[in-house]
């Protein structure tokens, strides 16, 4: 399960428990019971080529906040016997360890107003604590991840190569992504235009990227940090946005059970600006109602695209599982324009 190269570079004994942790799709992720608990997880070099960027990232954040901030918890790698935070195995797959977090707990999905506001709170910290850092010396881990641009054109690219049987299929998914076309010309100005400023941010976040105390519900710290790069605060704001708001997820079939819950994003943007509020200039504070928007439009964009690849990169179950997740996402997009401000 574990090779052994791998146990002994962290100087785990061969002997501790090991168990498979977390729900995550991209990196295999294990408990480790030895004198004491860890977690140990291989990196997904299919997805993240350059591991040892995200492990650059990480240190460079751990050490600007260990000298600005001594008490907030930043979870870090762990050296192992050579000082490395990052050791490989004979396949190439990079491996990393950190100390497990007793007494924590994290959500899939966000059920009350003071879930949404505490772990937005955590993702705005962790932003307002890193502004001020030296952004050169961090680097993207995926290139253009949230680049609404570049996903409109993967789109396009993809809907002129596509069988015409996928296009007939997905026909009604096809029209709505072209209405929202406006979304990419509005990302293109503030982009360009440098109407707002490049931050340290963390890039994914879905709640279950919170550990929380299990007895408070309080967000301990940050987690899941292998996109922390440059970024814009509207790819965090937004995610939060499109994952918190709707009480289903993204593989919801049935679109009446898509809502926009009003309280929800009140009090993640009140969580989220509790932190970030100071911080923000005037003019990305005008940008606000965008965030959720894009966000939803990427991702829906992202969903149609893969079907009409034939699904090439979204795990799926069924055929049309990255159609339903389209339609699903252009109808969120559709009640948060609605309704966002």
């Amino acid at each position: 399960m574990i090779p052994q190269q791998i146990l002994e570079a962290f100087e785990l004994s061969t002997h501790a428990g090991v168990h498979p942790l977390g729900s995550g799709h991209i990196h295999k992720t294990f408990k480790v019971e030895d004198k004491r608990n860890f977690v140990l997880q291989r990196i997904n070099k299919n997805i993240f080529t350059r591991p040892e960027i995200i492990a650059a990232n990480n240190l460079a954040a751990f050490q600007f906040l260990k000298e600005k901030f001594n008490n907030y918890y930043f979870l870090q790698a762990l050296p192992d016997h050579l000082g490395n935070r990052l050791a490989y195995d004979d396949e190439g797959f990079a491996w990393r360890l950190y100390p497990l977090i007793e007494h924590t707990m994290t959500i899939n999905e966000i059920n009350t107003e003071q879930e949404a506001l505490e772990a937005a709170r955590g993702f705005g910290e962790l932003t307002k604590k890193l502004n001020g850092a030296d952004i050169s010396k961090f680097h993207p881990t995926l290139d253009r991840f949230h680049d609404l641009t570049l996903r409109y054109q993967q789109f396009e690219n993809a809907l002129e190569l596509a069988n015409p049987d996928l296009i007939r299929e997905a026909k009604n998914e096809i029209d709505r992504a072209k209405t929202f076309t406006y979304l990419v010309e509005e990302y293109n100005q503030m982009i360009n235009n440098k109407q707002i400023p490049l931050r340290i941010t963390h890039n994914d976040t879905k709640v279950n990227n919170i550990l929380f105390d299990a007895q408070t519900k309080k967000a301990v710290c940050v987690i899941d940090l292998d996109t922390l790069m440059p970024g814009y605060y509207i790819y965090d704001l937004g995610d939060m946005v499109r994952t918190f708001v709707s009480p289903v997820s993204e593989e919801e079939k049935d679109l009446t059970k898509i809502t926009f819950r009003k309280n929800v994003f009140e009090a993640l943007l009140s969580g989220y600006l509790s932190e970030m509020g100071s911080v923000l200039t005037t003019e990305e504070k005008k940008h606000i109602p965008f965030a959720g928007k894009m966000m939803t439009y990427i991702m829906a964009l992202r969903f149609l695209a893969d079907h009409l690849r034939g699904n090439t990169y979204y795990h799926v179950s069924y055929r049309e599982q990255n159609l339903v997740r389209a339609k699903n996402q252009f109808r969120l997009l559709e009640l948060i324009v609605d309704n966002a401000l």
